[in-house]
């Protein structure tokens, strides 16, 4: 699995998906750089890399899911992939209800009981993943893990305490790896 890790790490830089500069994130604050995932999960073999990770992590930890989640719009390829590489149906969570057609928040099926793994693509402080998990909590789903790709280690970790929380990398592992120039 570390040989993979090290692929995803290079493939961070070599796709420029470490922008550096001036940057408004998503949870409001500013930062030097910013994460761009959505680059690797464009790419086939990034994304392909991806879910075999994220596989592998949920394995290795033991834990057992019904279903596969992630909160529209940067989680959802990951999502797909996870699904296609382990079988299980997909569910995207809405970042609030639909206005039109069905109305709904939750697209693909949950049941109450349903056992569901959520995904991210990058968390800061974890308020959006934090917000898909009570979505699908409230349709009678049980949460069993968070996987993210990159956690920026800026809260996301303490603010979803109560939730299994797995990481693929941490940010302070990938800047450590940044390549000069």
């Amino acid at each position: 699995m570390g040989e993979s890790r090290d692929r995803l790490i290079e493939m961070f830089f070599s796709e420029k998906a470490v922008l550096f500069g001036r940057f408004i994130l998503t949870s409001g604050s500013e930062s030097n750089y910013y994460i761009n995932v959505k680059k690797l999960s464009t790419n086939p073999s990034a994304l392909k890399l991806i879910a075999k990770l994220m596989a592998g992590e949920v394995l290795k930890a033991g834990i057992s899911f019904d279903r596969v989640a992630g909160p529209e719009l940067g989680a959802v390829p990951i999502a797909t992939a996870l699904a296609l590489e382990t079988g299980k149906p997909l569910v995207i969570v809405r970042k609030k209800p639909k206005e039109h057609g069905t109305g709904r928040q939750i697209e693909g099926e949950v049941n109450p009981g349903d056992r569901v793994l959520l995904v991210e693509d990058v968390t800061t402080t974890g308020g959006s993943v934090l917000r898909a998990a009570r979505v699908l909590e409230d349709a009678g789903a049980e949460i069993v893990a968070i996987s993210v790709v990159v956690d920026r280690e800026e809260g996301s970790e303490n603010n979803l305490k109560g939730y299994r929380f797995i990481p693929l990398l941490r940010v302070s592992e990938l800047l450590a790896r940044r390549n000069p120039g």
